[in-house]
């Protein structure tokens, strides 16, 4: 996703400087002008640095850890903003450590993927100090169709906690049903035709139908990582006292498909667990499904703004 996003920053006009920890995949960006570095503290030198990293564990490790972003103590960036899933533990550690030198962090988690983000229908939610934001939402606004401020401090990170556990809820509640429908007789691609049709539809659920038609599992998001996010939330509505029994149950299905060995498939897969419950084995129906996605993402607008 990170390589998708930068592409869409020098689209748009800005100088883009960039890291990834497999050096390799970062470096097809030099090729649009982007200038490539070794390490994340080589960054420092930049007045506003966008973070994306997969786990609590990698946000410290690029930050704090060896030759991290914040290690260099005549360099440091002006505002951080990081678009990480991570605890909101992490996000505060992190975030103190910034402030004791002297840069603001903003939280800015996204809802999508890389294609997703080709599309232009990236939405991202951004906590942190206002004035912060308001300097750093032109950029924002490339990411995709919304950017929306929702607060202070952390927040941010509870509102993509709370997606993140919707999309996994959903998700097997659509597997569920589309399942229920051709144990009947109906092909899914007929279901979800109808469903994605009616009111219950929606650019989600278009765009999970050709996985769930035609097992195409190729990974957007994988089971380990929404496991993950689940135990985020529920650690949250524990710490909140919010009851979360279908969430509850739904991490535990998901669980479930992790111990049944989808770890690196896409978390459509759901349907696969569902199906084997119901003694059903699927097949791919080879149906063309539109996704809902344009192949084309929509024209970055022009600025003027540019990040050194």
């Amino acid at each position: 996703m990170g390589f998708q996003l930068c592409r869409r920053l020098l689209d748009a006009g800005y100088e883009v400087t960039v890291y990834n920890r497999t050096r390799s995949k970062a470096e097809p960006l030099a090729e649009y002008g982007a200038t490539v570095v070794d390490r994340p503290v080589e960054l420092a030198a930049c007045d506003i640095v966008f973070s994306m990293v997969s786990a609590s564990s990698d946000l410290h490790a690029v930050m704090t850890g060896d030759d991290g972003l914040l290690t260099d103590p005549g360099r440091r960036p002006r505002i951080i903003v990081d678009s990480s899933t991570v605890s909101v533990d992490a996000s505060e550690e992190v975030r103190r450590r910034a402030a004791e030198l002297g840069t603001v962090l903003l939280a800015a988690p996204v809802s999508g993927n890389p294609k997703v983000i080709k599309a232009g229908k990236l939405t991202v939610a951004v906590s942190g100090p206002r004035e912060a934001f308001d300097e750093v939402e032109p950029m924002l606004a490339h990411f995709g169709r919304g950017v929306t401020y929702v607060g202070d401090g952390e927040v941010a990170r509870l509102v993509k906690i709370c997606h993140n556990v919707f999309l996994g809820v959903v998700t097997q509640s659509l597997a569920e049903i589309t399942v229920l429908a051709e144990r009947g007789g109906v092909s899914r691609a007929a279901f979800l035709e109808f469903l994605n049709d009616s009111v219950m539809g929606s650019t989600f659920t278009r765009y999970k139908s050709p996985a769930l038609v035609n097992l195409d599992f190729s990974p957007t998001f994988t089971m380990p990582l929404l496991r993950k996010d689940f135990d985020l939330g529920l650690a949250a509505a524990h710490d909140l006292d919010v009851p979360m029994p279908v969430a509850s149950a739904t991490a535990q299905l998901v669980a479930a498909a992790v111990g049944a060995g989808h770890r690196d498939e896409d978390f459509a897969t759901l349907i696969v667990e569902v199906a084997r419950g119901a003694g059903l084995a699927l097949e791919s129906e080879h149906a063309v499904v539109d996704d809902g996605l344009p192949e084309q993402a929509r024209e970055a607008r022009a600025v003027s703004e540019v990040v050194r």
